[in-house]
């Protein structure tokens, strides 16, 4: 069991590395407004779940859930908010950059972006929880839900130390917008939806 233990949380390491700088990010929009890291959090969790879910529902035979062609679509998540995110910044000006969106972050945004980011984790889970045993398949599950909480306080670290907080809000405006667009292509690109 501590062997599966071990084992998930290298996985989880390896496969949600990259979400630390979408979450520093969310984290530097958010920055200054009440109730920030529960919605972060919350989203985390809703956007995981639903991969961890997909993952082992496909994993246990359900593969009409979630067709292999339909991942590569979740791609338009995140290219579409980073396109509307950057729409408002060009609309508001680069001055304004502060004010290009007032309203909180929301934590069904987080989970769409993390869900979308996760066809590549879907894609690794799999054949894992298919090669191991109920027990261990339960022990992953458990180790990644406990690692969601980590992996969220450790962006939230990130984001708040004082030369990356510095960087993140000078930059935030810019970033935000073009790492959902870059995602959502990868996504994209790399599934080979649309025929790219």
């Amino acid at each position: 069991m501590i062997a599966s233990a071990l084992q998930a949380a290298g996985l989880f390491l390896v496969t949600n590395i990259d979400d630390i700088i979408v979450l520093s990010l969310f984290f530097a929009r958010g920055a200054g407004r009440r109730g920030t890291t529960s919605r972060i959090l919350i989203g985390q969790y809703l956007g995981f779940g639903g991969i961890l879910l997909a993952s082992v529902a496909v994993a246990l035979g359900a593969d009409l859930f979630l067709p292999d062609g339909a991942i590569p679509y979740f791609g338009l998540i995140p290219f579409l908010l980073g396109c509307y995110a950057a729409w408002r910044v060009w609309r508001n000006g680069d001055n304004d950059a502060d004010d290009a969106d007032d309203r909180p972050i929301s934590a069904y945004m987080v989970a769409a972006v993390t869900f979308a980011n996760g066809g590549d984790n879907i894609g690794v889970y799999v054949p894992v929880f298919l090669a191991v045993g109920s027990g261990s398949l339960m022990a992953y599950c458990v180790v990644f839900l406990a690692l969601v909480a980590v992996l969220v306080v450790t962006a939230r670290y990130m984001a708040t130390r004082k030369p990356i907080a510095e960087v993140l809000e000078r930059w935030e405006h810019i970033l935000f917008p073009a790492v959902l667009i870059i995602l959502g292509l990868i996504i994209l690109i790399e599934g080979g939806a649309f025929g790219l």
